[in-house]
């Protein structure tokens, strides 16, 4: 009979007994080998005992990607405690909102708005007279609580199902392997940094960490640690292109084994860039959502056969419903439903808003179709669907025809309220030489004339965050609010 699978906190101690002196983490220059990691989580687990952190208790970290995040996550496993990751953009009356959500014994790099939880500053450091011997092992009741809300709708959590008992064989499907170099590009307060993170941890993978993406750096890393295995974004990958084009031979991507992207729908442009780069079979493209229902995987060389698809679903169920609740034929596009296998444990809970459901079946809130192979393909977010002269626009259809572009670094487009149309496109654009006209010029030779912008706004900052996201409604709201003013 096999062994039962140790919590966390006691994989990673196992880990260092090992190989004490191997890289665990590395960030800013600065590296600690497991052991240095395993001995100073267990000093700081005292410290957060100390400030009466318990068994079964919340601990919110507000930390961006470093190596103190990798240090308060572990030690708050140790203590059998739940962790609960938070951006550390969050503005304080979203951060109070997600506070509120459950109690919590401690908020780790950020000051409690309210004044009611006992907090730690970013840098704290426990005081050096408590011990860093091994502590009593412990399983946290539930394995991390991820904040959702921004760019879907009011702030929830989405709690895991399982404990920390996390097995190392989560990575094998992905391609992970034991000693990885693994690079994190993306922020560990987002469930894809998160689960790459601890995907590494078990699989005593050396974690390269970013605290912030800069191409040039993306690919330094790569290069210098020899970077077999990562998981990142369509914005990050999309970033990378014009640096690495520009001298692709100060840079060596070869030792990449498995490169993942998840989190928003490529340009087929930048896939295929990116196909190139890397060869088909070393490419995977992942679609779900933080509450792991279901997925879909496709790797490069099915995406070459089946341009434009998120895959097939390798775990759980998906299925297209119409408004009515029927189930759509192949190529008819509708709501994408999904849920976990019948008779498997639960993947999650929400602990606030929750999910969009019809009999069991969750839905995220995106539109798209099945072909006749089973391959699944993303129009867009229901929500972000306009209608212009009583036409269906999907703002993605055109993201991706303005991303071919090779000097298009980030683009986002919205509709706008318009006299005539009811609605019209309205683009924002990251770009470096191009105008208006030019814009237009592009997308009229690739789009129906209604799907074109007819108004191009461009931005010197980047339209999505590192994790891929976009605070869409927000922005729409902006453009219609000068627009109005404009108008006065």
């Amino acid at each position: 009979m096999p062994e039962p699978t140790p919590p966390i906190s006691t994989q990673v101690s196992r880990l260092a007994a090992a190989e004490p002196d191997a890289p665990a983490v590395t960030c800013d220059g600065l590296t600690l080998t497991r052991g240095e990691l395993d001995a100073s989580t267990n000093r700081l687990a005292r410290a957060y005992a100390e400030l009466g952190v318990g068994e079964g208790d919340y601990v919110s970290v507000v930390l961006p990607n470093s190596i103190e995040w990798v240090q308060a996550m572990l030690a708050i496993w140790k203590l059998g405690a739940v962790p609960q990751p938070l951006s550390p953009r969050l503005p304080d009356a979203e951060l109070s909102g997600l506070l509120e959500l459950r109690p919590r014994a401690l908020v780790v790099g950020r000051a409690d708005p309210t004044g009611r939880i006992a907090t730690v500053p970013a840098g704290y450091a426990p005081d050096r007279g408590l011990s860093d011997a091994p502590l009593p092992e412990k399983v946290s009741p539930v394995f991390k609580a991820m904040a959702s809300g921004g760019s879907t709708g009011r702030p929830k959590l989405i709690e895991a199902g399982n404990d920390s008992r996390f097995p190392p064989l989560v990575g094998y499907p992905l391609g992970a392997q034991e000693g990885d170099v693994n690079l994190i590009s993306v922020p560990m307060s987002h469930n894809t940094g998160f689960t790459t993170f601890a995907i590494g941890l078990v699989q005593g993978h050396h974690l390269v960490l970013m605290p912030r993406f800069e191409p040039h750096e993306f690919l330094r890393l790569v290069t210098e640690h020899r970077v077999t295995w990562l998981t990142t974004v369509p914005t990050i990958m999309q970033r990378l292109l014009p640096v690495y084009r520009a001298d692709p031979d100060a840079y060596d991507l070869s030792s990449i084994r498995r490169f993942w992207h998840v989190g928003a729908p490529c340009p087929p442009a930048v896939k295929r860039a990116w196909i190139e780069i890397l060869q088909p079979d070393t490419l995977w493209e992942l679609y779900g959502g933080t509450e792991l229902q279901a997925l879909t995987f496709i790797s490069g060389s099915q995406w070459l056969a089946h341009p434009g698809s998120v895959g097939v679903v390798v775990t759980g169920e998906m299925k297209v419903l119409d408004d009515d609740g029927n189930e759509c034929p192949p190529g008819v596009v509708g709501e994408i439903y999904m849920r976990p296998s019948p008779g498997s444990a639960p993947t999650y809970r929400y602990v606030g808003a929750t999910a969009k459901s019809r009999d069991g079946w969750d839905s995220l809130g995106d539109l798209g179709y099945f072909d006749d192979d089973g391959f699944l393909y993303l129009n867009d977010r229901r929500v972000d669907m306009f209608t212009v002269g009583g036409k269906n626009v999907y703002p993605a259809e055109i993201e991706s025809a303005l991303s071919e572009h090779p000097a298009v670094l980030s683009c986002l487009v919205v509709g706008v309220p318009d006299d005539d149309l009811g609605q019209v496109p309205y683009a924002l654009v990251q770009a470096d030489g191009l105008d208006e006209a030019g814009v237009v010029a592009f997308l009229s030779e690739r789009l129906e004339r209604h799907k074109v912008p007819r108004t191009v706004e461009f931005t010197e900052a980047p339209l999505r965050d590192d994790a891929g996201k976009a605070r869409r409604s927000a922005l729409r709201d902006e453009v219609i609010s000068r627009r109005a003013q404009a108008r006065c």
